[in-house]
């Protein structure tokens, strides 16, 4: 990673959607502690990457780094595909 760039989120999910143009939904998992109770909990949420050769499919694993704002609701952008679906 190019130190004089910053330091830049990054974050693991699955492809729940890649019919956009350029652009996939990824769902990232999330798993976590209730701090009251004690139950395992899980939190996901979606976040919507910059794939600019449309490499990814939907139930790839795939890594993704936030960037500058590319549109209204795109900041991500894909690194790699991790794991390809079946």
């Amino acid at each position: 990673m190019n130190e004089t760039r910053g330091l830049r989120k990054e974050r693991e999910g699955v492809v729940v959607s890649s019919t956009m143009d350029k652009t996939i939904v990824v769902k990232v998992s999330s798993r976590y502690r209730h701090r009251l109770y004690g139950k395992e909990m899980k939190r996901s949420a979606k976040f919507y990457a910059h794939d600019e050769q449309n490499d990814a499919k939907v139930g790839d694993e795939v890594r993704i780094m936030e960037t500058r704002p590319i549109s209204r609701t795109k900041c991500w952008r894909l690194v790699e595909v991790t794991k390809r679906a079946n």
